[in-house]
């Protein structure tokens, strides 16, 4: 590998790391403030606070034409899916410190690691919608006035794919840097 295509990787790596951890912030934050929209729905007396004469309940239900109980139901799915997102974004921001730990991306334990992020790129958003489906189910049935909500993640498997493809190229980089460097690769 040339020196300018590893740098060109290592750019990459870091942009990675960056978004990794901008996305593990931002799902944080959903959560959160999700956690205190819910708890501000279930706190606030019926209607909410009042600014000029308009409630938040009446500028939810008129302006965003959803219901109250869509938007507490909402909240709760969104929950989980920051809860999974950070979770993700958290491991693919170790797997790109890693890398620029190493160098390179062509290590054994690097393509161990990329084949584990692409196993739970695929498996974490799989069990978010699980979950968010039996809430939505339950939620829906306890709480009326609920509209369909839509919490598909098949970006997620595709982006697996490419990082579980994406980890046996990696393997077999290190096999070759292994063959004819072997103390090149010294971390698998």
């Amino acid at each position: 590998m040339t020196t300018k295509t590893l740098k060109t990787i290592q750019t990459i790596s870091k942009i990675g790391k960056i978004l990794s951890t901008i996305v593990f912030i931002f799902s944080i934050i959903g959560f959160v403030g999700c956690i205190v929209g819910m708890i501000g729905l279930a706190v606030i007396p019926d209607g909410g606070f009042k600014i000029g004469g308009v409630t938040i309940r009446g500028l939810v239900e008129t302006n965003a034409g959803i219901s109250m109980g869509t938007a507490y139901t909402s909240m709760a799915i969104a929950v989980i899916f920051c809860a999974g997102e950070a979770v993700l974004a958290k491991f693919a921001g170790n797997y790109f410190k890693h890398e620029l730990d190493a160098g390179t991306p062509f290590t054994f334990d690097g393509a161990k690691e990329m084949l584990r992020l692409g196993i739970l790129a695929i498996c974490i958003p799989a069990a978010t919608s699980t979950v968010a489906a039996i809430t939505y189910a339950i939620m829906s049935s306890a709480i009326p006035d609920v509209d369909k909500i839509d919490f598909s993640n098949a970006f997620s498997i595709g982006l697996g794919i490419m990082f579980i493809i994406t980890s046996l190229i990696c393997k077999h980089g290190a096999e070759v840097t292994q063959k004819t460097d072997p103390d090149q690769n010294a971390m698998g």
